[in-house]
């Protein structure tokens, strides 16, 4: 029974895996789609959503499936809950991805605002702690969890940078510039969001792997990890 379980969850990790490479291939895909302003590359992203939503519900389904006929306990408990958390995490990280491709379709075809500088910076750092999220859940690595949370305040500033510049440079000056404006506001707004998800992925890991809850306690960060 015990072997039968532990086989169960690394197909469960697979699945969890699985999800992440394409959650991480539309959020790649959506920043390139801003950088070209291409239409059709924006609605391939929206398009691709769908997949994400059925694996989160197929990954529900099985953690289900093993909390009901396994009863499993503490980290193997930790685990599957904290898988779907994750899956969900997951799901809404695609749809700001989707959100993204929609800005970029209101976008295309006009000339943009002003050349792209802090939203591209805050992209990489977007795609680089979704990656760490993910590679800290693979592997059990609680350290690498805690950069990933200590790295959301990097991208809270770079969000905040963009919109001091668009509203004090552009929209208090001249509000015929809100409705190119906006979009590269809220753009920022989703990739800020995808680093909070991220956040709540690295958040999950130590609570899964220490049984050590993080959330809204980032001083406890600073206590060494067993």
């Amino acid at each position: 029974m015990e072997r039968h379980l532990d086989e169960k969850l690394q197909e469960l990790k697979a699945d969890i895996l699985g999800m992440g490479g394409l959650v991480e291939h539309a959020i790649g895909a959506s920043v390139e789609a801003l950088k070209q302003l291409d239409r059709d590359a924006a609605e391939k992203v929206i398009a691709s959503d769908k997949a994400i939503d059925e694996l989160e519900l197929a990954v529900d389904e099985k953690c289900l499936d093993l909390l009901a006929l396994y009863q499993p306990m503490a980290v193997d408990l930790r685990f599957i809950t904290m898988a779907m958390k994750i899956a969900t995490d997951l799901e809404r990280m695609a749809d700001l991805a989707v959100d993204i491709a929609q800005r970029v379709i209101e976008l295309a075809g006009k000339p943009l605002l002003k050349p792209l500088v802090d939203i591209p910076q805050l992209a990489m750092l977007t795609q680089k702690m979704t990656a760490e999220a993910l590679d800290a859940f693979v592997n059990s690595d609680t350290q690498k969890a805690k950069k990933v949370i200590l790295d959301d305040r990097a991208a809270d500033a770079l969000r905040n940078r963009v919109q001091e510049e668009l509203i004090n440079k552009y929209i208090a000056k001249d509000s015929s510039l809100i409705p190119r404006a906006m979009p590269l506001l809220l753009i920022a707004r989703h990739l800020e969001r995808v680093c909070d998800h991220a956040t709540n992925i690295a958040e999950d890991v130590i609570y899964m792997v220490e049984a050590k809850v993080v959330k809204h306690h980032q001083e406890r960060l600073s206590a060494p990890f067993n």
